[in-house]
């Protein structure tokens, strides 16, 4: 144990999050899933030593958004608690809005021919991103532009009324048209795409890109957009210290409304090339000080949104390494899960419920960690705002 949990006899607790890890049989694995394919000893431990279940992260009548699934998974219904994802995001980057505007995420993209190529400019740097986005709001004074970290970014409509439009990631390789902004918004939305298109042509930024053979930028696409939300905090909602460890804006949006620290890890990008021991490290480091740690690795998402088998088998295989850092040295209790699955053959996420598996409460006849193994767990079917509760449990 700690030295403050033998004091004040607390129990610590880890969640490990694997985005999009969850995934569905492919023929080109014998018929499994990359879970089932990678080599994962220590979350087959967890499995093994701990027990089971299947969590329903995304409810009826919301998309299977990471903001959804995450916000459900940290025990906030998103029927009482989601606004949109553009406002969590601006809670992370420190963007004050009035009770008038409306922020929406803002991925730089790139767009031929009517068709949608790449939902993030082949994952441009925050810098060529941040180039970019000087550029535009010279152009567009009327709205606010904030660069964040690679293709993700923010605009915020004042006096904006809302509107709709569909995630970008879903509709790689489709014409847009059926895809863009509607609502009260969409006239305004519209003319910040098509000023972004006239200013990001020829703009130096996608000039060098071109010369070095990377996708280009050729617009931004905004979605998802609400007002601030109200979530209570962390502590409040358990009577827990919490913390979060990710690279992304929308995670530590969820967490700094929620008051949880920030625990941010040199090395952490986002993408498949994140230093995932860090991140464990880390997270011991901080369970000396906190009861809770969350740790959201994006890479296996983004190998799925890349339809890569390779990549996220890879992503999987490594987070379980970092996983074995932590069954090595840590005495409290873990869990494992996705938020959502992001299957290899769609490119995007889908509702179905995600297997999770903890350490520390029990044990059940599981032997490893997939997806069909977790329809035998000893704790079933339940809701993602229920994990939590469980979690703690005595």
């Amino acid at each position: 144990m700690y030295p403050d949990e033998e004091r004040e006899g607390r129990r610590k607790y880890l969640l490990i999050l694997g985005d999009g890890m969850a995934d569905e049989p492919i023929e080109a694995l014998g018929g499994q899933t990359p879970l089932e394919y990678a080599y994962t000893p220590h979350m087959d431990t967890i499995a093994r030593e701990g027990r089971m279940g299947l969590l329903e992260t995304v409810p009826d009548g919301f998309e299977p958004g990471s903001d959804i699934a995450n916000l459900s998974v940290l025990g906030y219904d998103p029927a009482l608690y989601y606004t949109g994802r553009g406002p969590l995001e601006a809670v992370s980057m420190g963007v004050e809005l009035t009770e008038d505007d409306i922020a929406y995420r803002c991925n730089l993209v790139t767009v031929r021919n009517g068709v949608m190529e790449d939902f993030s400019s082949g994952h441009i740097s925050s810098d060529e991103g941040k180039l970019l986005f000087e550029s535009l709001q010279e152009a567009l004074p009327e709205v606010s532009l904030h660069p964040g970290i690679s293709y993700r970014n923010l605009l915020v409509l004042h006096h904006g009324r809302g509107g709709r439009s569909t995630p970008p990631h879903d509709i790689v390789g489709e014409e847009i048209e059926p895809y863009l902004p509607q609502g009260d918004d969409a006239d305004i939305l519209r003319r910040c795409m098509a000023v972004s298109e006239e200013v990001f042509a020829g703009h130096p930024v996608n000039s060098g890109r071109a010369r070095r053979g990377l996708p280009e930028a050729t617009s931004i696409w905004p979605w998802s957009g609400g007002k601030t939300p109200s979530i209570p905090s962390f502590e409040k909602m358990f009577g827990l210290s919490g913390g979060m460890i990710s690279a992304v804006d929308l995670l530590f949006g969820i967490a700094r409304s929620a008051r949880m620290e920030l625990i941010r890890v040199p090395g952490a990008t986002g993408y498949l090339d994140t230093d995932y021991h860090g991140k464990i490290r880390y997270a011991l480091d901080a369970l000396k000080r906190l009861d809770f740690v969350y740790v959201h690795v994006e890479a296996p998402d983004e190998a799925g949104h890349l339809g890569s088998l390779e990549e996220k088998v890879k992503a999987i295989e490594r987070l379980d390494e970092a996983i074995g850092i932590a069954l090595d040295s840590f005495n409290g209790i873990i869990c494992v899960l996705p938020d959502h699955p992001t299957p290899i053959r769609l490119k995007t996420h889908t509702r179905d419920p995600v297997p999770f598996a903890i350490i520390g409460k029990g044990r059940d006849d599981t032997r490893r960690y997939s997806e069909r193994e977790a329809e035998k767990g000893s704790f079933g079917q339940i809701r993602g705002p229920d994990l939590l509760p469980l979690l703690f449990s005595e």
